[in-house]
C-alpha cells in the first residue's frame, strides 16, 4: 500500500548522485517551483483497450445514445450531469470518480482506418493517421511526454497474448519511423525503470553502467580533439546519445528517496504470468513510475494492434478478444456479457491507479487533479468498427486545464458542421499542455467541407 506523501516531502529527499551535476540546474529549478508553491507538473495516461468500446457501455443508466443513422440525429451537443445518474455496469467500478470525470461520445477517427483488416488502426489509434502506415508521425502519449517531460520522457507498458512477445512496437511513436516500443513483460519493465533501489544483482548492474558512462564520456571527450570534420561529428552524435543516458542514470539515483516508497513489490503479480496478473503488474508498474516522478507520460496497452487479443481465464474470460468479437460464447455467457465482464476488469484497474493517486497530496490538490487518464480502443467502437463513433473516458483534473466535472457529453455526429474528431481531443489536451498546434496528425477526407482544426470548446476550461 503506498502511504500518504507529499511531492515537497519527497523533493527534499533528493541527493544527487554520480555525474548528476548535468541535472543540477533542472532539480533547482523543481524545488525552487515546489517552495514557492507553483503549479505541479500534469501527467497522462494512456489506457488502449483492444476490441473496441461499445458506445453503450458508457453512457448513463437510462439513458440513450443518439446515433448519426436517427430520424432525429444530435447536431448539437449534448450535455447531462452524472451527479445523479448511475454508471452503466461496464463502467461501474469508475463511480468512485463520476465528479471528475467526462464520457465522451460522438467523436470520429475515420483518418486512422486502412489495412489492418478493420480490428486495429495500430499507431493510428493515438496518431490520428492510417493504421496501415506504420509510425507516421508522433503519437499523442509521445507528444505529451515531450511536451511536460519527465526523466523518461514516456513509458510504454503492455500485455500481449504471447508470453514470449514481450515488445508491442503497433501503438506509439516518438517521430516519423521511430515506434516507441511498449514492454510487455512486467518483470522486465520493473527491472528497467526501479533497479536503481530495489538491490542486489540490478543495484550493482546499475552503479557499474553509470560508471561505465562516466569512463567512456570522459574518454570519449579526449578522443574527440584528434578528430576533424565528418569523424568528429560521429563522435559528437554517439557523445551525445551516452550523455543523454548519463543524464537519466544521475537523474533516477537522485529521485531514489521518491522511488523507494512508490516501487511496487515483486510478488505473485510477477511469478505467474497469467494474463491477469500481468496486467495487474503493468497497471502498478505504471502507477509507480507516475508517483515517483521517473515520468510523465505512460501508455498501457491491454492487446492492442492487429490481431493483439487476450483471454482473461483468471476470471472466467478464457476464450480470446478475437472470438469474442466474432460472437463465441463460453460457460452460459453471451458475447456482450463476455465484453461486459472484460471491460468491467479493465475500469477495476483504472479505478484503483486513480485511487492511489488521489492519495496523495500536491499543491492544493491531490496526484489525481494533475494527472489525465485517457481510456480508449485501438478500434474504435467495435471489433470491426466504422470510426465514426469513438468512445473515450476521461478521468482526473490535468492541474485544472480541462473542464472534468462530471458530464456526459455526446457532441454533434459525424458529417455535421460541428462535428469533432479523436484529433480535435488531442490538440485540446495539447494546448491545455502549454504546447498547442494547429493540426494533428492527418484529417479525415470524408470531412472535407468541415473544419477540422482546433480544440473541443466543451472540455476547455
Amino acid at each position: 500500500m503506498i502511504g500518504k506523501l507529499t511531492r515537497r516531502t519527497a523533493l527534499k529527499g533528493l541527493s544527487l548522485g554520480a555525474g548528476a551535476s548535468l541535472l543540477q540546474p533542472l532539480l533547482a529549478q523543481i524545488v525552487a517551483q515546489a517552495a514557492d508553491g507553483a503549479a505541479p507538473k500534469q501527467r497522462f495516461v494512456f489506457v488502449l483497450q483492444s476490441n473496441g468500446i461499445n458506445p453503450n457501455h458508457i453512457i448513463p443508466v437510462g439513458e440513450t445514445l443518439r446515433k448519426s443513422n436517427d430520424p432525429f440525429p444530435n447536431s448539437e451537443t449534448i450535455e447531462l450531469s452524472l451527479a445523479d445518474r448511475e454508471l452503466p455496469d461496464p463502467i461501474a467500478p469508475l463511480s468512485p470518480f463520476k465528479k471528475q470525470m467526462v464520457l465522451l461520445q460522438g467523436l470520429s477517427g475515420c483518418m486512422a482506418e486502412g489495412g489492418t483488416g478493420g480490428h486495429s488502426t495500430n499507431h493510428g489509434a493515438l496518431g490520428c493517421y492510417p493504421g496501415s502506415a506504420g509510425p507516421m508521425a508522433q503519437t499523442i502519449d509521445c507528444a505529451l511526454g515531450e511536451a511536460v517531460p519527465g526523466i523518461i520522457r514516456h513509458v510504454g507498458l503492455g500485455v500481449l497474448e504471447k508470453k514470449d512477445q514481450t515488445l508491442n512496437y503497433l501503438l506509439s511513436c516518438s517521430g516519423p519511423g521511430k515506434a516507441q516500443p511498449l514492454q510487455c513483460a512486467p518483470e522486465q519493465a520493473f527491472r528497467s525503470l526501479f533497479s536503481s533501489v530495489i538491490g542486489g544483482n540490478d543495484r550493482s548492474a546499475f552503479e557499474q553502467k553509470t560508471s561505465l558512462l562516466d569512463f567512456m564520456t570522459e574518454d570519449l571527450r579526449r578522443a574527440r580533439g584528434a578528430l576533424v570534420g565528418g569523424e568528429r561529428q560521429k563522435l559528437d552524435e554517439y557523445l551525445a546519445a551516452l550523455e543523454t543516458l548519463h543524464r537519466r542514470q544521475g537523474a533516477i539515483d537522485a529521485i531514489k528517496p521518491s522511488l523507494i516508497k512508490a516501487v511496487p513489490k515483486l510478488d505473485e503479480q510477477f511469478a505467474k504470468p497469467t494474463e491477469v496478473n500481468r496486467l495487474q503488474a503493468q497497471f502498478e508498474i505504471a502507477t509507480a513510475s507516475i508517483i515517483s516522478g521517473l515520468t510523465h507520460s505512460v501508455t498501457i496497452a491491454s492487446g492492442g494492434g492487429h490481431q493483439n487479443y487476450l483471454a482473461f481465464p483468471d476470471i472466467g474470460i478464457p476464450i480470446g478478444g478475437h472470438g469474442i468479437g466474432h460472437g463465441e460464447t463460453v460457460d452460459g455467457l453471451t458475447t456482450e456479457q463476455l465484453f461486459i465482464k472484460t471491460r468491467k476488469f479493465h475500469c477495476e484497474l483504472i479505478a484503483r491507479m486513480a485511487a492511489k493517486l488521489a492519495e496523495i497530496r500536491e499543491g492544493n490538490g491531490t496526484l489525481l487533479d494533475h494527472t489525465l487518464i485517457v481510456y480508449l480502443s485501438d478500434s474504435g467502437e467495435a471489433h470491426h468498427p466504422n470510426l465514426r463513433v469513438w468512445p473515450v473516458v476521461l478521468i482526473g483534473g490535468m492541474g485544472g486545464k480541462l473542464k472534468l466535472d462530471g458530464r456526459y457529453v455526446q457532441l454533434p455526429h459525424y458529417g455535421v458542421k460541428q462535428h469533432r474528431t479523436l484529433a480535435n481531443l488531442y490538440l485540446t489536451l495539447l494546448s491545455a499542455a502549454g504546447q498547442p498546434r494547429d493540426k494533428f496528425g492527418i484529417p479525415d477526407n470524408g470531412l472535407r467541407d468541415i473544419d477540422q482544426s482546433g480544440d473541443i470548446r466543451e472540455l476547455r476550461a
